[in-house]
């Protein structure tokens, strides 16, 4: 399925105008690095890779793309600035598809007869929990049982975010007194979901950093208290990352990974940026599949992330000439 088919209408001018500080502020950069200049030259390079760092690439993936590029005017005789458009855009493109696995085209989950879990991890003030509340949103619209589980017990406003939520979205939460234990709340939250036969568990958790031993060793404890219920989980571990942030946001993932095994990711406010390049550099950077973007405040403007539609929405209307 192309991702024209299921990318409506709405969701293309989301996205457009979800990425437009990125956009405005990347290709304007780009502009005044060729103003001038007829061809790609090493010079040019030079630039482009400073303003790749500067837009949070990450230094890492941005020499891989100076790279490609390098070869792709040392085998061309003559790159003129008009064309590098279409160069980087089709190179960034390249590397955002090796990175990915098969682009998903809809909230559903791999059926089974036991709930799909998902344990939600991500630092304080990313987004985690209101990306936990558009996501049972998104799944209940698609025909989907949803239950939630306020792990997060150290705050007492992330559990009363996660049941105003459950409430707006009409889902039920499992939730014990602040200060309770995280994994109970994960324990009765999977044997609530199976005796309720869900078909999704969406389980929140606390967001601190400052001790990865501690961290580690709770996340450890709440997936192993899950699988006396059901062995099999959590079947994703989804870490949200606040877009805005740019290189923070990869030092927070690289971070996670050390403390728990990552198996997808969610970039929030991305529409409240010009940072939004981090996005390809951490999905240059980790290999780990970006499921879901943020690129607005409404319920709905979580979206399943799709590269080629990112792709076109960024390179949208942003030729420069010399």
């Amino acid at each position: 399925m192309s991702w024209k088919s299921f990318f409506t209408r709405q969701k293309k001018q989301d996205l457009d105008e979800g990425l437009e500080k990125t956009k405005k502020s990347f290709f304007s950069k780009i502009a005044s690095t060729v103003a001038g200049k007829a061809k790609v030259d090493e010079e040019v390079l030079d630039d482009l890779e400073e303003v790749l760092v500067s837009s949070d690439v990450s230094v890492k993936t941005t020499l891989k793309i100076i790279e490609r590029l390098e070869e792709r005017v040392k085998n061309d005789k003559y790159v003129g600035v008009s064309q590098l458009n279409e160069i980087l855009k089709s190179e960034i493109s390249e590397m955002l598809s090796e990175n990915n696995v098969e682009d998903i085209t809809s909230f559903d989950t791999p059926s089974k007869d036991e709930p799909h879990v998902v344990m939600v991890v991500g630092v304080n003030g990313v987004g985690k929990t209101t990306t936990i509340g558009k996501l049972a949103h998104q799944f209940k619209n698609n025909g989907k049982k949803v239950v939630l589980g306020a792990a997060d017990t150290f705050r007492a406003a992330a559990v009363e975010q996660l049941t105003i939520w459950s409430e707006r979205v009409g889902v039920p939460i499992v939730k014990q007194q602040m200060g309770s234990d995280p994994a109970s709340v994960a324990f009765d939250t999977l044997q609530s979901a199976k005796a309720n036969n869900a078909d999704v568990v969406l389980i929140d958790t606390a967001g601190r950093l400052h001790n990865k031993v501690n961290l580690m060793n709770e996340l450890t404890k709440i997936k192993n208290v899950m699988q006396k219920v059901i062995p099999s989980a959590p079947h994703e571990i989804l870490l949200v990352l606040d877009g805005s942030t740019g290189q923070n946001a990869i030092e927070q993932a690289e971070q996670f990974l050390k403390a728990t095994e990552v198996n997808a990711l969610a970039i929030t406010k991305l529409d409240g940026t010009a940072k939004g390049g981090v996005l390809i550099g951490i999905s240059d950077q980790f290999k780990i599949p970006i499921k879901y973007i943020g690129v607005g405040e409404k319920v709905d403007q979580l979206q399943l992330f799709n590269r080629n539609a990112f792709i076109e929405a960024l390179f949208s209307d942003s030729s420069f000439k010399s």
